[in-house]
């Protein structure tokens, strides 16, 4: 099939321009110009749209596909970086190699790792609910462009995540909707099927990562409520203060007598803690901030006594 050239060609419009609609009059009746404008020639040009062949309309859609996938490539790639410890020659931690190497920090790399989790969800649920084995060349479906657009679903299970996706899709009247829309329509979806938060001060409660790469290293912990907002607790853990939405808390359930003994627990273990200990010692800490009982052994009451000695 022979392509069309593309051409241009110019057209001459001419229209006539009374004095009066001139932008200004000559004042000065002694110049030699002429005075008055009869006409005026605007050039106009004219781009005659070139069609795409079939092969280039695939590789088109191909190319826009690699662009869109970028984050989510760089998202991979950046969690196996960390998995697989391939910084470990030359950087001793993840967040010194992210910023050595890539100019950014370990939150950025963490959000660019949930992002790729979030596209790889929309992809799969997109290929199971439509049949579509490979959405590379495939230009009907809207997908996410980059990470700021999905940040606000990474806490959101698989299938809400594709929900919220496809209504912020229609939201946006078609297209990509940017990371505020996204937010939105989550927002509105949580004030209609608004859940009230119905844990209690000092009640006792298990912190669950659930892909969450914010509560990386948090797993497991157990803190004590210590303030109730409407779609989260703050928690009041081994090591700090931290603010956890509901979905990534796990009541115990523990008596009023229980939650009291691990509230005097918590806060030995917090007059102790400190950045500057040894590794060992936040070593030991983080495993009494760990145990799923209201209770101390005796080795470890003996163990935290130790360190009550030595710290506070």
């Amino acid at each position: 099939m022979t392509k069309k050239p593309s051409s241009r060609r110019k057209k001459s419009i001419s229209s006539a321009i009374s004095d009066s609609e001139l932008p200004f009059k000559r004042a000065n009746s002694g110049i030699s110009s002429q005075e008055n404008v009869d006409s005026a020639a605007i050039s106009v040009e004219v781009v005659e749209i070139e069609e795409l062949s079939k092969q280039e309309e695939s590789d088109r859609n191909l190319l826009e596909r690699k662009v869109e996938r970028a984050f989510f490539e760089a998202g991979k790639a950046l969690m196996e970086l960390r998995d697989r410890r391939l910084y470990r020659s030359t950087h001793k931690t993840f967040e010194d190699y992210c910023r050595d190497r890539f100019g950014h920090s370990r939150q950025k790399s963490n959000y660019l790792i949930a992002a790729a989790d979030v596209y790889e969800n929309l992809t799969t649920i997109c290929c199971q609910n439509f049949g579509i084995d490979d959405l590379t060349t495939n230009s009907s479906q809207i997908l996410p462009t980059s990470e700021g657009q999905v940040r606000p679903m990474t806490k959101l299970e698989p299938q809400e995540q594709w929900e919220v996706w496809q209504t912020a899709v229609e939201v946006a009247g078609g297209k990509v909707p940017s990371g505020r829309v996204v937010k939105d329509v989550i927002e509105q979806i949580m004030e209609r099927t608004q859940v009230p938060n119905t844990y209690q001060l000092g009640e006792v409660c298990q912190i669950l990562v659930k892909d969450n790469p914010e509560l990386r290293g948090k797993g497991g912990c157990w803190g004590i409520v210590s303030a109730v907002n409407e779609f989260s607790c703050t928690l009041r853990a081994w090591n700090g203060e931290y603010t956890i939405g509901l979905q990534h808390l796990k009541s115990y359930n523990y008596l009023p007598a229980e939650c009291e003994q691990m509230q005097v627990i918590c806060d030995r273990i917090s007059q102790v803690y400190s950045d500057s200990l040894e590794e060992t010692v936040k070593s030991l800490l983080q495993l009494l901030g760990k145990v799923n009982r209201p209770y101390l052994t005796v080795v470890e009451e003996k163990l935290l006594s130790v360190l009550e000695s030595e710290y506070v």
